[in-house]
């Protein structure tokens, strides 16, 4: 099965869909969702709506392994069930698209215009669940926000420490060092952010391969060494708060870049929406994200 996984994410046509909203931002998820506070009391009823959401996405005729690569999922999601099956399950066996579980536990402080990861005490039993339910990756997020050495390099070598951790665990690591899409030193940032990931992919071991989730470029085809590297088994872009369209035309400019979209994804999908209404939007915004994806 890895196998199969492993030739589907680094030359299948595609994309990542990004369900992977924790506690800070399933709110504002749900809400974009058409579903404000009086839909939930507490956060178990929060947690339940947000499932019921991803279901809907999930089992969409619309979504299927023939436009999307794999699937990035909430640690909680990863838990649950649907139609029966543990969710990663569910991904790769019914809709042949590899799941990926998010691992980290949200942002430190700003320090030097970046933000690092909180600490991780439970990564090793949450990596080990994540192989009992056949999970293939995993994502971690971290931002920076100004173009300074100092914290572009404690970004990425927290990234890359962590991210060998769960190479051997077994696990293919999206490292996710975000660029803010509203810094006015984006450029600069993104400069550093390359010769940085290029320090550490050279230290990877020689049977290593990391993924790379990086913020569109101002600059198209930046990231084209990155995306040719021998460690490198795809990189994908998040669309960072751009609309779809914006994102979407961004990706186009930088071939051989596939998409890794989370609210892009879902953008006008509702809950009061028909299930024809639903699939019929959900199809438009894989399609559009697809089509950016395979230039």
């Amino acid at each position: 099965m890895k196998d199969d996984q492993i030739q589907k994410v680094r030359s299948g046509n595609g994309f990542i869909a990004a369900l992977d909203q924790s506690g800070g931002s399933t709110p504002k998820a749900l809400s974009l969702y058409g579903l404000d506070a009086t839909a939930y009391s507490n956060d178990a009823q929060m947690y339940d709506r947000i499932h019921e959401m991803r279901t809907r996405i999930i089992t969409s005729p619309a979504f299927n392994g023939d436009r999307i690569l794999g699937a990035i999922l909430f640690e909680m999601t990863m838990e649950r069930q649907i139609e029966g099956k543990a969710t990663a399950e569910y991904l790769w066996q019914d809709k042949s698209v590899v799941p990926f579980l998010k691992v980290d536990k949200g942002l430190a402080d700003e320090a030097d215009g970046a933000q690092v990861m909180k600490p991780m005490p439970d990564l090793d039993a949450l990596l080990a669940r994540a192989n009992a339910h056949g999970v293939f990756g995993t994502k971690m997020r971290s931002v920076i926000k100004l173009a300074n050495a100092s914290g572009v390099d404690a970004v990425v070598g927290q990234q890359f420490e962590v991210g060998r951790r769960i190479l051997a665990a077994g696990l293919v690591p999206i490292i996710e060092p975000e660029i803010d899409i509203h810094s006015h030193q984006k450029e600069p940032a993104e400069d550093l952010l390359k010769e940085s990931i290029l320090e550490h992919l050279e230290k990877l071991g020689p049977h290593d391969h990391v993924m790379l989730k990086l913020t569109l470029p101002e600059e198209d085809g930046f990231y084209s060494d990155l995306i040719e590297h021998e460690r490198v088994l795809r990189v994908v872009a998040l669309s960072g708060g751009y609309s779809r369209l914006d994102a979407d035309e961004r990706l186009e400019r930088n071939h051989g870049v596939v998409a890794s979209f989370s609210r892009a994804l879902t953008e006008g999908l509702t809950a009061q929406q028909t299930d024809d209404e639903f699939d019929a939007t959900l199809h438009a915004s894989i399609e559009s994200i697809y089509r950016a994806s395979i230039t």
